[in-house]
């Protein structure tokens, strides 16, 4: 029976002993973790990180080629895909018709110019016999208006060889600049309406300088205070993975547009260098660059928004160390990356600031409203991006 008794008793101690191990082990690991820091103190650093958007690469210049005037098509050399240079013929339009209306035109022309000579030499004898008082005033007159009307058919004639010379020239369609051929609906053969007529005229090729390519792209109300004209970003390309390339914001829309349920602004980039791969449809991949170099900044984790109760416009906010105790200080907040804030306004470098709310009892009571409070109404860095208490 004493045997048992002892043997439960050095069982019970075992346990006893082995679950104060246990704690102690638990203890000692729990110490060996670092705990969550609680401050951070407010340090000068750059801040960088990238907007991204999308957009859609298309030439620079594009033409749709259309005839000025009425035909057919005669020849036709070039075919999609076809490079042109500046003066290079792409079609011409059957001119046998305007050639003919050309030769009754000349024709014209040699009738009135013989009929104003002869006006001439009546005009020039009746004045030589009015003046020697052989014939009538009425006489006179009648001649000398032969001689004018016979001066008015010839210019008439004149004007009338020009128009249909001009004509017969727009019948030869040459390239306008060094371009490639993107499309060209018509054929040898089909009558084509020019383009003065009530549709426009009839679209034979279109062209485009595919050496010059640029993004349209959509930006973000956001993002677009960020983007200036003359400002470089990266470009990647969908369709050749690897390809980078850097262009130039060449202007930007002064007024919103809605596209894909989303207001934006349409931004024109130029590409710097065009890959002969890129072509024009493809989508592009923008990152428009945002640095703030050497301010003050502090983690992400420091600034607190809380709605003002009078202006009803969102109050960033940190918590500044002062002893034991923190002082809320309203601050205006810059850009931001994934980490750290910028503060433009409201903290200096070597402060302190608290990563999570404290207590009631642990903040010191406010002196007074800050004059931040008021000129973040009109600061539109101070708006909360949700009603979130953190930024």
């Amino acid at each position: 029976m004493k045997k048992w008794i002892v043997l439960v008793l050095l069982l019970g101690g075992g346990i006893w002993g082995y679950q104060k191990w246990a704690g102690w082990q638990a203890e000692q690991a729990a110490a060996e973790v670092p705990s969550r820091p609680t401050t951070a103190p407010v340090e000068t650093r750059d801040i960088r990180f990238a907007v991204n958007a999308a957009g859609e690469i298309g030439p620079a210049e594009q033409v749709s080629v259309r005839p000025e005037v009425n035909g057919k098509i005669a020849e036709l050399p070039v075919d999609i895909g076809d490079v042109a240079k500046r003066g290079d013929l792409l079609f011409t339009l059957d001119d046998r018709d305007l050639q003919i209306e050309k030769e009754s035109q000349q024709k014209e022309i040699e009738r009135a110019r013989l009929q104003l000579q002869q006006a001439e030499r009546n005009y020039m004898r009746s004045r030589e016999l009015f003046e020697s008082k052989l014939i009538s005033l009425e006489l006179y007159e009648e001649t000398r208006t032969q001689f004018e009307l016979s001066k008015n058919a010839l210019e008439r004639a004149e004007k009338s060889l020009e128009l249909v010379s001009d004509r017969i020239g727009k019948t030869r369609i040459l390239a306008p600049f060094d371009c490639t051929i993107l499309t060209r609906p018509i054929s040898v053969g089909q009558a084509v309406s020019g383009s003065g007529g009530f549709n426009s005229g009839t679209e034979v090729l279109t062209i485009a300088d595919l050496h010059h390519m640029v993004i349209n792209a959509h930006i973000n109300q956001a993002d677009v205070t960020r983007l200036q004209a003359g400002q470089e970003v990266e470009v990647e390309v969908e369709a050749v993975p690897g390809l980078k390339v850097i262009g130039t914001v060449e202007r930007i829309a002064p007024q919103a547009t809605i596209k894909n349920n989303i207001k934006g602004f349409a931004a024109r980039i130029l590409l710097s260098a065009v890959d002969q791969r890129v072509r024009p449809g493809m989508t592009a991949n923008i990152k428009i660059p945002v640095a703030a170099d050497n301010v003050v900044a502090v983690p992400l984790a420091a600034v607190f928004t809380e709605p003002d109760p009078d202006s009803g416009v969102n109050e960033r906010y940190v918590y500044v160390k002062q002893g034991a105790k923190f002082e809320r200080r309203p601050v205006r907040i810059g850009i931001s990356d994934f980490f750290f804030s910028e503060v433009q306004d409201g903290l200096a470098a070597g402060e302190v600031v608290s990563l999570i709310q404290p207590k009631p009892a642990e903040v010191l009571p406010e002196s007074g409203s800050s004059p931040l409070k008021q000129s973040s109404q009109d600061n539109p860095a101070l708006t909360a991006r949700s009603p979130a208490t953190r930024t």
